[in-house]
């Protein structure tokens, strides 16, 4: 087995994508996958029907992450059905959901952005931190709009991440007494759904030609960082956003 042999982790919006890419590689490497979805239910079904396929065990759990009541019920199944300990917290859930300007913001749009965006990694993190022990990690999925402001049309959402990046932080130093390490990762323009549905083909050639790689990124590249930052090969990485964007924008 690999790098997280006997671990459990929680992947929230881990059903497609890059959270579909993030649970199944923790799965080859040895963990329990617990794959949290909200709306899709097929999609997680697959990803779990995947990973069993492997010899490893995973289980599909529906909630709402920026609702504190199903981050409640969330937990409580998790304790259920591996017990009342994690070691991986991958905050992962999140979206754009539409481009718009700012005369264009409503509260609701506002709301809804932030809830999912960074709203849902606080209180998804102080749930389940009380299960996580010395050697556990957190890892959020961070962007790098939160550096660069984004794409047209992306204030709240390139907002929303700055504030994960924050937050990621200011958690390392918090948690990090307890032996709880947490890392954000910042993914540049990767081959996913989320590009296909907000950005248009000629600027998605006009950047990955931009990029010194010449080409996009993939979910199983993020997929590999976030497993390397769940181990304890990486065990004096803490308060990290780490970029993962072909050298577009660095440090």
């Amino acid at each position: 087995m690999g790098n997280l042999n006997g671990k459990i982790a929680v992947v929230t919006g881990g059903s497609r994508d890059i959270g579909r890419a993030i649970s199944i590689k923790l799965a080859k490497e040895g963990a329990k996958v617990v794959v949290n979805y909200f709306n899709s239910e097929s999609a997680a079904k697959e990803t779990v029907e995947e990973i069993k396929s492997l010899g490893q065990e995973a289980i599909a759990v529906k909630a709402d992450v920026s609702n504190l009541n199903d981050i409640a019920a969330l937990k409580a199944k998790v304790v259920e059905v591996v017990g009342a300990k994690i070691d991986i917290l991958v905050n992962n859930a999140g979206g754009l959901f539409a481009r718009k300007t700012l005369e264009e913001f409503d509260e609701a749009f506002y709301e809804l952005v932030m809830g999912v965006n960074f709203k849902s990694i606080v209180f998804v993190s102080q749930a389940f931190e009380p299960l996580m022990q010395k050697g556990a990690s957190i890892i959020n999925i961070s962007s790098q709009a939160a550096r660069d402001g984004g794409g047209g049309g992306s204030a709240l959402y390139s907002s929303s991440k700055g504030a994960v990046t924050t937050f990621t932080r200011a958690m390392a130093k918090e948690l990090g007494p307890k032996g709880i390490r947490v890392n954000a990762v910042c993914p540049g323009l990767i081959g996913t759904k989320f590009h296909d549905d907000f950005t248009q083909d000629e600027i998605r050639e006009k950047v990955a030609a931009g990029t010194p790689l010449r080409r996009e990124g993939n979910a199983e590249e993020v997929a590999d960082l976030v497993s390397y930052l769940a181990s304890d090969e990486a065990s004096f990485i803490n308060g990290n956003n780490i970029d993962i964007n072909g050298g577009l924008a660095f440090s």
